[in-house]
């Protein structure tokens, strides 16, 4: 089941600019942009993919409020971008994480993110986490083109990508002989590609434990993953979230 995602308070508490001109910019960005919210498995399971993928639609002034919204940990991590995408896709993917959380979940409160030993972020509460009944799992992907957030009771790994990316020797590192097969004689090798990378990528992203260094068998690998992928070919994206099968 697939809804048009809006909330009348897009911001998680914080302490917003005083500048309240520049909050309600941003609140009402966040309320009409393309945020989908979609229900991933079967009933029993709090799980949501949301998405945002109206990037080039946000100025540089809903850029400077969504930043000044952050939390100061993660407004300093926006800041070391040199470039205004680097800094969108920062800003946003934390802005994204926290309706997709209070949407799923009920927790209004700004997550804090610790890392595993691999460098996968967990997300850590000053209260409210210990009020579940199950443990909170998170992952986000962002590119140019949109921001994909899942939240889950379970591991969970998502990652998007633009269309465009195929080249035969990046191909032949990540595909194995039957992959590399199918996209090179596939009517559009890019799309094809894509499909096969973001599987790969949400599979890393769901185990935590870096970059494989078997990558062009890590879909035979790993088969008691389950993988859903959605292409958006008008907005130049295809992506994938991965978790296990239970």
């Amino acid at each position: 089941m697939e809804k048009d995602f809006k909330t009348e308070d897009p911001l998680c508490p914080a302490d917003i600019s005083p500048v309240m001109g520049r909050a309600i910019r941003l609140a009402r960005l966040l309320e009409t942009s393309r945020m989908v919210f979609l229900p991933i498995t079967g009933e029993g399971r709090g799980e949501g993919l949301f998405i945002l993928d109206n990037l080039d639609a946000i100025t540089s002034e809903e850029l400077e409020a969504a930043i000044a919204s952050l939390p100061q940990w993660r407004r300093e991590k926006t800041l070391r971008f040199k470039f205004e995408q680097g800094r969108k896709e920062c800003a946003f993917s934390y802005l994204l994480l926290c309706p997709a959380i209070r949407e799923v979940y009920g927790i209004t409160e700004q997550p804090s993110f610790s890392f595993g030993e691999h460098g996968k972020p967990e997300l850590s509460f000053n209260s409210q986490l210990s009020t579940l009944n199950s443990q909170l799992f998170f992952n986000i992907s962002h590119c140019k083109q949109a921001i994909a957030c899942v939240v889950s009771d379970q591991p969970v790994g998502v990652d998007v990508e633009r269309i465009g990316r195929y080249n035969e020797s990046l191909a032949r590192h990540v595909l194995n002989d039957s992959e590399f097969t199918l996209v090179s004689q596939s009517p559009d090798p890019q799309i094809s590609f894509t499909r096969f990378w973001t599987q790969k990528e949400a599979i890393v992203k769901l185990t935590g434990r870096g970059i494989d260094d078997d990558l062009p068998n890590l879909l035979l690998k790993y088969n008691n993953v389950s993988l859903h992928t959605e292409e958006h070919l008008d907005k130049g994206y295809i992506l994938t979230v991965a978790n296990y099968r239970v």
